[in-house]
């Protein structure tokens, strides 16, 4: 057990939230019931979210500067949750003035402004951490641990796939063509082999994919994409993602198998949520979609997590309050590092462009 100081115990957090859409209205809400957060500033393009998720947490401050509340005294740490293409700026704001930061995933959308961060928090020794949450799944925990072990012996190999309906897809594209499934979801899968991998790094990636749906409407990007990762010791993994299923597919979020392989035993990772069926005839709405409602739902496929009794449950929340922790104790977390968050990008660019070229890509990426 991680010993902490009574000193440590006592630090207190002022909190500025840059961006209050769902998930920065979410994490919000879960610091603001923290110990050691003592106020909340936040800001958002639109100052009406912004006054709004104020009032909702008690926060100090509000409007549409991201500037000003960063530089806000009382602000001794930052939470980015814009939209994926306007993280960069914020991160490095912060970083600047040595306030620890928790970045919504991915870390950037190239490797370019991904190396940017990195020589930023190089320069003043800063603190970041990136939202992979499904590291903070209890059954991914529960995973590497295993892995920690040594339970598995030598990993050789591993799969993991994840579906989600064409609905959640083009709703992503909409607010960035650029957040693609792959750049947006099976980036948390990347993410979470490269963890259970740690300590090997990428040297090649061939990815396949087949268009559909998602380019009818649109948007040049592929219904469903499979990749083959290899490690440099040789180790491979499989990673699979469709996010063209149809619109209402039951799943609320991320519907996912995962495996591992190793040379002294197998894991089997069945997060599916199949066994958790619901029909309603008032229907369920969906975790990320106002105003769609499904009927038929896997019960926590939700990928935050869900409220329950006025409590939220899950990834989020799990991940929200180890990083609070981590700030107030000096406790460790397992969150995504700065170049754990560039390895995971560099590797879902890699099978995008794999999948444009139709052969192997090496790694690494020239910066871009």
């Amino acid at each position: 057990m991680t010993q902490v100081s009574k000193t440590a115990r006592a630090r207190g957090i002022g909190l500025g939230i840059i961006g209050s859409g769902r998930i920065g209205t979410l994490r919000a809400r879960l610091a603001a019931g923290h110990p050691a957060v003592t106020s909340i500033a936040v800001s958002d393009l639109d100052p009406a979210n912004a006054e709004k998720l104020a009032e909702l947490v008690n926060g100090h401050s509000h409007g549409d500067d991201n500037l000003a509340v960063i530089e806000d005294p009382e602000v001794t740490a930052v939470i980015v949750s814009t939209s994926e293409g306007e993280h960069l700026a914020p991160m490095l704001a912060a970083i600047e003035r040595g306030k620890p930061v928790l970045v919504e995933k991915p870390i950037a959308l190239t490797v370019r402004e991904a190396d940017q961060v990195l020589d930023a928090l190089k320069r003043v020794d800063g603190d970041l951490h990136v939202g992979y949450s499904r590291r903070y799944k209890e059954r991914y925990q529960i995973a590497k641990e295993q892995v920690v072990k040594g339970r598995l012996g030598t990993l050789t190999g591993g799969a993991a796939r994840v579906f989600n309906s064409r609905s959640q897809a083009l709703a992503m594209l909409k607010r960035n063509p650029h957040a693609t499934p792959v750049v947006d979801a099976l980036t948390y899968y990347v993410d979470l082999m490269n963890w259970l991998f740690e300590g090997r790094k990428l040297v090649e990636i061939y990815a396949r994919g087949q268009t559909g749906v998602l380019k009818d409407a649109g948007y040049d990007a592929p219904d469903v994409s499979y990749s083959v990762l290899t490690y440099d010791d040789g180790a491979v993994v499989n990673l699979g993602v469709s996010y063209a299923l149809p619109e209402k597919y039951p799943a609320l979020g991320h519907a996912a198998r995962v495996e591992v392989l190793g040379t002294g035993g197998v894991m089997i990772l069945d997060d599916d949520h199949t066994d958790q069926l619901m029909y309603s005839e008032t229907g369920v709405p969906h975790v990320y979609l106002p105003d769609h409602v499904v009927n038929l739902v896997f019960l926590q496929s939700g990928t935050p997590g869900d409220w329950a009794l006025g409590e939220f449950w899950g990834p989020i929340a799990n991940e929200t309050r180890a990083w609070l922790d981590h700030l107030a104790t000096g406790r460790p977390c397992t969150l995504a590092t700065p170049q754990d968050a560039r390895a995971t990008l560099e590797a879902t660019l890699a099978i995008e462009h794999s999948m444009r070229i139709g052969m192997p890509v090496t790694l690494p990426l020239r910066a871009g």
